[in-house]
């Protein structure tokens, strides 16, 4: 870890934190917060995702479905308009959109080779975004000036990474440049978040191996065909599971490449002084 005390964060020049939790638990809250007080740069993976390596998918799959419609098809022939998504930190929508779910068309579905092929590109794209972290790193002093540095990654990294790896690429080139923070939720946030996404299921990224066990398991449970699927229901049934296949790997990232903070700290104080408190605490407490 580039911080191995309280001493060396709380006197760090230059301060640079990853955190990587579950979607929901403050991550993007957090660096907003830290963003506003003018010293911080925030990094947001999943804005660099839309934005840099999957702008064209997004647009294209737009375009797709405007072709369907005569009228704007002509205009879009003719260079008369253009159709673009408007990401913001604050508004990933295009990007979950993308992603999509699957099961029945009728329903808002995707047949599942199309869903695999973009789960397979999102991934691709988070890999490369959280790569480009020391990039940006660089970039936030020479071009900006700001001295501290926040990456907001997504809450799919620990599908791609194998933390008990110590060569694992991803954690080694991170671990390189910032501080690897988890904010730990408990038995109540898990069922928050449940709850939250049962009112407004969202698509996720999944690795291919739990996507393929989830899906066989989910049809021959409910005795459906693929293309009966409500993607909806599927989507909800699955991100309990999720969560439960998660979270050892969040902790095990935790343990063996960086620190934990308690969800429940930092929302109780979200300023950037309990921030710096809660990570000399952690590193206190992460000293043999």
């Amino acid at each position: 870890m580039i911080y191995t005390s309280a001493r060396d964060w709380l006197d760090a020049p230059h301060k640079r934190v990853v955190l990587f939790a579950m979607s929901g638990l403050g991550k993007t809250h957090l660096s907003t917060l830290l963003r506003d007080t003018g010293d911080w740069f925030h990094y947001s993976i999943d804005y660099r995702i839309g934005t840099r390596y999957m702008g064209e998918y997004i647009a294209d799959n737009a375009k797709r479905e405007a072709m369907k419609v005569p009228f704007l098809r002509d205009l879009l022939m003719s260079d008369s308009i253009y159709i673009g998504s408007n990401l913001t930190f604050d508004n990933l929508a295009p990007v979950s959109a993308y992603l999509g779910k699957p099961g029945d068309p009728a329903r808002g579905g995707m047949p599942i080779d199309e869903y695999r092929k973009r789960q397979d590109q999102f991934r691709r794209a988070e890999m490369a975004a959280l790569l480009d972290t020391g990039y940006f790193i660089d970039r936030a002093i020479d071009l900006y000036g700001y001295p501290h540095f926040i990456c907001d990654t997504g809450g799919s990294i620990c599908e791609w990474v194998d933390p008990a790896d110590p060569h694992d690429p991803i954690m080694t080139e991170l671990s390189k440049h910032a501080l690897l923070v988890w904010i730990k939720g408990d038995a109540a946030h898990t069922q928050d978040l449940i709850r939250r996404f049962d009112k407004a299921p969202k698509p996720m990224a999944y690795q291919p191996e739990f996507l393929t066990r989830v899906w066989t398991q989910y049809l021959s449970e409910n005795n459906v065909k693929t293309d009966d699927v409500d993607p909806d229901t599927f989507i909800r049934w699955t991100y309990a599971q999720a969560l439960a296949h998660r979270q050892p790997r969040y902790q095990m990232m935790a343990d063996q490449w960086g620190v934990t903070i308690d969800a429940h700290d930092l929302m109780a104080d979200a300023t950037p002084q309990n921030f710096d408190a809660l990570i000399a605490t952690a590193l206190e407490q992460k000293r043999p």
